[in-house]
């Protein structure tokens, strides 16, 4: 048996499920595979901090210097989120010939190529399948079982906070300010939830898994980002009558050397896998040449979930210390030249208006559509008989570039009021 010294920089939620993981479980890990796991450093901005945990308080630190000058610590779990002072310390651990098991997504997405670089050129590893989908294998899935497959497409809930508001908003009618307030109180939702209602989150995620999907550096500048703040019931209420379960989606899809990544708002049919996917839980949904679609589904944040993904990324560092594996890219130091980034992507679209009712109105807005080649789906208008009549439009597939170029006309017209909303259609 083989004792493993680790170390963690930070020690939030994340870092005490892992914690308590290593603790309840170390003697199965022990027997399943082989290797003990000590915590012997913990950095902390307080020592003496009272913490809900039991410690001994010998094993917390202030100064970093302590956890990057250890030669007997082999491994460190970064915590910290964000980019600075994360990097700098990633950084260093790894020039320390110590491997590196992370959850930022963040940093990942933007500086995971360079991060990988350096742990190659120290013969040490960089794991970070605690980064996307909490608890969700979808990084080793993508790495270790279908290698034998080209991803075309990747489609997926990557965000606990605005799946657990959609649904509330879906199912209970309430609006998106209520739901919000209460994913805060209950700890869904950071008291500045930015991140999450605005599709940062999930951009850095498939950002992620698009770039080890495609095997091509995808920049989170070339990812389209939309968040949820803007859908209404009225939406939702329009979108379900249509057969559609609305969800913030992630998207990734590659055609030969073109590539779109968005994240957005999006119906899909009620019957779709992902439609079932409700509250706080993550799914992804793979399309592989050779595997046809797989869908991974499980609690995507949480302590013990994501501590769950860094435990799992510690003990394979521990067995791959030999020879670690990194993520191959066709393109080392950017999107390859001929890569093309598509921002004029195909969907159908959900369109809402509020209209003055009164004849040829409907017309008008079908020929401002048709002008820029957008083909109407189907139609529902409302409540008939008042001055200001919400009407809805399904399109046919539509580029994006030309939808927003017809949304600019009709916002234009007299006869309509308010674009009250459009949201990108998936099937």
């Amino acid at each position: 048996m083989e004792e493993v010294k680790i170390s963690f920089l930070g020690f939030g939620n994340v870092g005490t499920g892992a914690y308590k993981i290593i603790r309840d479980n170390g003697k199965d890990i022990l027997l399943s595979e082989g290797v003990g796991l000590k915590v012997a450093k913990i950095l902390v901005r307080d020592i003496n901090k009272k913490r809900d945990i039991e410690l001994e308080h010998s094993i917390l630190t202030d100064k970093f210097e302590e956890i990057a000058n250890d030669p007997e610590i082999s491994i460190v779990a970064e915590f910290m989120g964000g980019v600075e002072p994360a990097k700098d310390y990633i950084v260093s651990c790894l020039m320390n010939k110590k491997t590196v098991v992370t959850a930022n997504k963040e940093l990942i997405a933007k500086h995971g190529l360079e991060l990988q670089t350096v742990a190659r050129e120290n013969g040490v590893g960089l794991y970070y399948e605690a980064s996307v989908a909490g608890g969700v294998p979808v990084i080793k899935i993508l790495a270790e079982s279908l290698q034998a497959n080209k991803i075309g497409e990747i489609m997926g809930i990557i965000n606990g906070t605005t799946n657990y508001i959609l649904t509330k908003m879906s199912e209970e009618g309430r609006d998106f300010s209520d739901v919000l307030s209460e994913a805060q109180k209950l700890g869904f939702a950071e008291p500045d939830p930015t991140a999450d209602i605005e599709g940062f989150d999930a951009m850095y995620k498939i950002c992620i898994l698009s770039s080890m999907a495609f095997h091509k550096r995808v920049d989170v500048n070339n990812i389209y980002r939309e968040g949820i703040t803007k859908i209404t019931t009225e939406d939702i209420e329009y979108g379900r009558e249509l057969g559609f379960a609305i969800r913030l989606l992630a998207i990734a899809k590659k055609r030969n050397n073109t590539v779109e990544v968005r994240v957005h708002p999006t119906f899909i049919p009620v019957d779709h896998p992902l439609a079932a996917v409700r509250h706080s839980f993550n799914a992804v949904f793979l399309k592989g040449d050779a595997v046809g679609n797989i869908m991974l589904y499980g609690k995507g944040a949480g302590d013990l979930p994501t501590g769950s993904a860094i435990v799992s990324d510690i003990i394979t560092a521990y067995h791959q210390r030999s020879k670690h594996r990194y993520i191959s890219f066709y393109n080392d130091e950017g999107s390859a030249e001929k890569l093309k980034f598509n921002d004029d992507w195909e969907s159908e679209f959900f369109v809402r208006l509020t209209v003055k009712d009164k004849p040829g109105v409907l017309a008008k807005i079908a020929g401002y559509f048709g002008k820029y080649g957008v083909s109407i789906a189907s139609v529902i208008q409302k409540d008939r008989g008042k001055d200001a009549v919400p009407l809805i439009f399904v399109t046919h597939l539509a580029k994006e570039l030309s939808m927003k170029k017809a949304i600019s006309d009709i916002a234009k017209e007299e006869d309509v009021l308010m674009v009250e909303n459009i949201i990108p259609v998936e099937r």
